[in-house]
């Protein structure tokens, strides 16, 4: 992911920014509810861009990713729809514990942009993603990044449409989501209202992005490094701030790690996770480097 790439990521001050004040209230309503479920992966399977993490002789990287990893962020189907056969090798393929995360196909967001002839591509897509049954996660929308509040009533319209049976994260872009007060609480009283999850992304030249307003009980966290030493530092950053979420009530953490240049995600994931099982004392799967000795967490 190339999306808020700089040129000097040293520069930016990568602080965790201070929670929006309504996250503690919502995630205090599921506080003493129910166990934590906790999905870390790469938003890609391929060879090419997980260079350094597949052992010489592996025949099909997804069966191989699936064993190191629990879940994927399915990029693949932002850019078309499958066919269902593909769905159900991806099913069969991979263990029953395994999630996978797609991304809505971009005739829906960037191209028809949410408007009328939007919806049966929609259909299309959900009919041939409900083939993952229950190895199907939280279904996400990535909006363009000139894609503003002017298109509120799409934006109302899309969230009444979505069929409830699936769970719904959503990804906004343009600036004036955020940075204008009125604009941003009506929307995240929209998605709060019909449980969608609110995606955070943690890239270096868009900070803007790090609203901390969680509208339902996941959170859902796109990380993209910048191929650079403090990538380590802002991972266990989200470690602490995880663990704080947790205490408060977080009960769905989804988190997926991307880099400027894909070539050290199972890498940072390796150390994300690591720190993760020693804070919240789960029991996460660490994925392995290639000398099969486990990954390298310094």
């Amino acid at each position: 992911m190339k999306f808020g790439k700089v040129e000097q990521p040293e520069l930016v001050d990568f602080t965790i920014p201070n929670d929006h004040p309504d996250t503690t209230m919502v995630l205090s309503k599921s506080k003493n509810s129910g166990t934590s479920n906790i999905y870390v992966g790469c938003a890609k399977w391929n060879r090419q861009d997980l260079k350094n993490f597949y052992p010489r002789g592996t025949k099909d990287e997804l069966v191989y990713y699936s064993t190191q990893f629990n879940c994927i962020e399915l990029n693949a189907t932002f850019y078309r729809i499958f066919p269902e056969e593909t769905y159900q090798k991806w099913y069969d393929k991979t263990p029953e514990d395994f999630k996978f995360f797609p991304k809505i196909v971009r005739n829906v967001s960037h191209l028809r942009r949410l408007n009328d002839e939007a919806y049966p591509v929609l259909d299309e897509f959900l009919r041939v993603t409900s083939v993952l049954k229950d190895k199907l996660g939280t279904i996400f929308l990535q909006m363009h990044n000139n894609f503003g509040p002017k298109n509120w009533d799409r934006v109302v319209r899309f969230v009444e449409y979505w069929p409830k049976e699936f769970q719904l994260a959503m990804e906004f872009r343009h600036t004036d989501w955020f940075n204008d007060e009125k604009v941003s609480q009506e929307l995240y009283h929209l998605l709060e209202e019909n449980n969608i999850a609110n995606i955070l992304v943690d890239t270096a030249g868009r900070r803007d992005l790090m609203h901390m307003r969680l509208t339902n009980n996941e959170a859902f966290i796109r990380y993209v490094g910048a191929n650079h030493p403090t990538d380590y530092d802002r991972i266990d950053n989200w470690v602490l701030k995880l663990d704080d979420w947790t205490q408060k009530g977080l009960k769905n953490i989804h988190f997926f790690v991307h880099q400027n240049m894909e070539l050290e995600s199972p890498l940072l994931s390796a150390r994300f996770i690591n720190e993760l099982n020693k804070k919240l004392g789960c029991n996460l799967r660490i994925p392995k480097s290639l000398d099969d000795s486990g990954p390298t967490l310094s």
